[in-house]
């Protein structure tokens, strides 16, 4: 396959006060296109493969986007003892080269089905400034460089709200101090995609930091047209899979009379099947005229532009809602016995069962990628099995879908969470979806926010969640002449709809933002709109989550280990770790507890027994407690000389009893008077200045 560029050619502009490039023609030279994009030291590669020939026998536009992290591009080695090159990606990359694929996927026109690959890949990583808004740019500059019909380009950008102010594409150590991390993706007309975590930012503010990005995307989106047009791109020919006129027609024909009140409905299930019904029915009907894949796609559009007619111009949505409406909610906690917390949130036909389990500190994710190193103590896993839509199929691995809407439900309730020096758990919460019709990612925030208040988990305020749709009515010239904006949205609207956006936050403000396009984006307009619009819902479902339960519980569960934390001087650390970790490892092997200790002299001992507890604590103490001259100890004799014994007094402190400190009376032999185990009381009448200890049990003879 020939490149498309002969030579290297730079191209540069400015964002943010930085300079940006993009390089084609010197890399990857059998990829379709290939370019090398950097700001700052931080440098990308992005390709793009695009088959000659279309892909048979699906129904789907087969669009594959990866990223890629090197630990080399961060100047770092795998901490890995056994693996020390990259394997299964990371979390962050999943959720990068999903944040990638968004905006880039509606631009391709619909019955697109050549395979179309993009993988981003990090050469390089300054450490201040993030892949991922890069990743984006540089994906959708390979796509314009590919001939593909992409209707890009598409510009990312990111926006911190840095003490009170709006900041464009703040660096990593900025974004330590944001009440905001939002992502947006658009064109140099609309907004495609937008990702944000958010400290309960109010509605009026996030839609000023919508508009701050969306205008100044221009030199970015310029870049890529520039670029285009340098280089003389040609459009690659296509054909687009459609299905023929006369089988729109025909299908269009079976069906008339028997739509409208049919699929409008409030039984879930009854309208779910009338609709398996007049598809069996249309397929027995037209199965020897027209191809399998022709009918479906003919009658699945007719009901897409039905639902969307019934919402546009009767005002009827598909189970008869209020265009504002959010479906039956119900709540309940504490459903399962021995987990520490559980809640069972149900929307419609959604429903989200949500497991809180509490561990000591030690239990704290690792985190191990190019662009971070540490501990992660709060973790939140989504799981999505084929019953909960009624299918039958093999379980699989967690997929890109189940981590991305874990982390968003995650990145939801984050902000909201305690501290460590107030809760020093670690926190894991798991949404598992029983049931599925729309908005499933909302569903598990609900429910874990009820998960967490049932584990007992004093968290700063409950979080909700709800999904906005959004159906329009486009001009000849693609501008939006109608549209209406839909609260809680389910699947059929999902898919006959425009948008997904799904918000989540406090009574206070919001948490977190997600929302996907699949026209050509929106103005920030009707963003607005639909965040004041779905402030009500999210107020509404609160309410009725609260009903539930109003506050975090007092007490953890009685199956919840306590995190019991006594504070000891940095410099006695060494002495409760001991060499190698012998001595810390006695103390867990005796007691069963876990022990964790921090730089700053923090020791939390983790146990569901607190007796065993107690009995740790006692031992640390004892370690790190500071013989005193004057005290009287119960110690341990531990030899016997002929010159005296010693005598274990505190653990790992000994000290010399001389034989004529044994006893009142003349001592002959000492083994007369005490031999190796024995629990003697000797008093500690000197330290010298050797720190060497001498004891009398003379002393405490009366």
């Amino acid at each position: 396959m020939d490149s498309i560029v002969l030579g290297s050619r730079l191209f540069e502009t400015e964002i943010a006060g930085k300079k940006l490039t993009l390089e084609v023609g010197n890399f990857a030279m059998q990829a379709t296109s290939a370019v090398i994009a950097r700001y700052g030291d931080t440098v990308l590669l992005a390709t793009c493969v695009v088959s000659e020939t279309v892909r048979e026998s699906i129904d789907f536009f087969p669009l594959m986007v990866e990223f890629e992290e090197k630990f080399y591009a961060a100047g770092k080695i795998s901490g890995s003892r056994f693996i020390k090159r990259e394997g299964r990606p990371s979390e962050n990359a999943v959720l990068t080269g999903r944040l990638i694929d968004r905006p880039i996927r509606p631009l391709f026109p619909k019955g697109y089905r050549n395979d179309v690959q993009v993988i981003v890949s990090n050469l390089s990583f300054d450490k201040e400034n993030d892949p991922d808004w890069l990743g984006i740019v540089a994906a959708s500059t390979a796509l314009m460089l590919s001939g593909a019909p992409f209707g890009g380009p598409v510009a990312g950008v990111r926006v911190g709200l840095i003490d009170g102010e709006l900041k464009l594409n703040p660096t990593i150590a900025e974004m330590v101090n944001s009440k905001l991390d939002l992502i947006v993706a658009g064109t140099k007309d609309a907004i495609i995609m937008v990702e944000a975590e958010a400290n309960e930012v109010p509605e009026e503010k996030m839609v000023r930091a919508l508009e701050f990005a969306h205008t100044h995307m221009a030199p970015l989106t310029k870049i890529q047209e520039d670029m285009a047009k340098a280089l003389k791109v040609k459009e690659k020919e296509f054909n687009l899979f459609k299905a023929s006129e006369d089988a729109v027609l025909a299908v269009e024909k079976f069906l008339h009379g028997k739509l409208g009140k049919e699929i409008r409905h409030a039984d879930e299930i009854q309208r779910a099947g009338t609709l398996a019904d007049l598809e069996s029915q249309v397929f027995e009907d037209l199965k020897d005229s027209y191809e399998e894949a022709e009918i479906s796609e003919a009658f699945n559009k007719a009901i897409d532009l039905e639902v969307r007619r019934g919402i546009l111009e009767d005002g009827e949505r598909p189970d008869g809602r209020k265009t504002d409406e959010v479906r039956k909610i119900t709540c309940q906690v504490g459903l399962l016995p021995r987990t520490h917390g559980s809640a069972l949130f149900t929307r419609g036909q959604t429903q989200s069962l949500d497991i809180c389990t509490l561990a000591g500190p030690g239990m704290a994710q690792t985190i191990d990628t190019m662009m971070e190193s540490g501990e992660k103590k709060y973790m939140h896993h989504y799981n999505f099995p084929p019953y909960s839509v009624g299918e039958a199929k093999p379980l699989r691995g967690t997929g890109r879908r189940e981590i991305g809407h874990g982390n968003l439900a995650e990145r939801a309730l984050v902000k909201v969470l305690p501290v460590d020096e107030v809760f020093p758990y670690t926190i894991r919460v798991v949404s598992e979806i029983l049931s599925s019709n729309g908005s499933t990612s909302m569903a598990a925030t609900c429910g874990s926010t009820l998960a967490l208040m049932d584990a007992g988990v004093p968290i700063s305020a409950p979080v909700a969640g709800i999904a906005m749709g959004l159906i329009t009515k486009q001009g000849g010239n693609g501008k939006i002449e109608k549209y209406v904006i839909l609260t809680d949205i389910k699947d059929i609207e999902d898919f006959a709809g425009d948008m997904d956006f799904k918000v989540a936050g406090t009574a206070q403000g919001i948490t977190a933002l997600q929302m996907d396009m699949k026209i050509k984006g929106v103005a920030p307009s009707i963003l607005s709109e639909a965040l004041a619009q779905a402030n009500k819902g999210r107020m509404h479902i609160l309410d009725i989550m609260l009903e539930a339960i109003d506050k975090p519980r007092v007490n953890i569960s009685k199956y919840a280990p306590r995190i019991i934390t006594i504070q000891i001087k940095p410099e006695k650390i060494k002495d409760v770790i001991g060499k190698g970790g012998e001595t810390i490892n006695k103390i867990i092997a005796l007691t069963g507890v876990e022990i964790d200790i921090i730089d700053s002299g923090q020791v939390n001992i983790t146990a569901v027994d607190q007796d065993k507890a107690q009995e740790a604590i006692k031992i640390i103490e004892g370690i790190v407690k500071e013989p005193e001259i004057g005290t009287v100890y119960q110690g341990k004799v531990t030899r016997v000389e002929n010159f005296g014994c010693f005598v274990e007094i505190l653990p790992g402190k000994e000290g010399l009893v001389h034989i004529s400190q044994l006893d009142k009376e003349r001592v002959e032999k000492v083994s007369d008077i005490v031999k190796v185990g024995d629990i003697i009381p000797v008093k500690l009448t000197e330290i010298d200045h050797q720190g060497r200890i001498n004891l009398s049990r003379k002393a405490t003879l009366k």
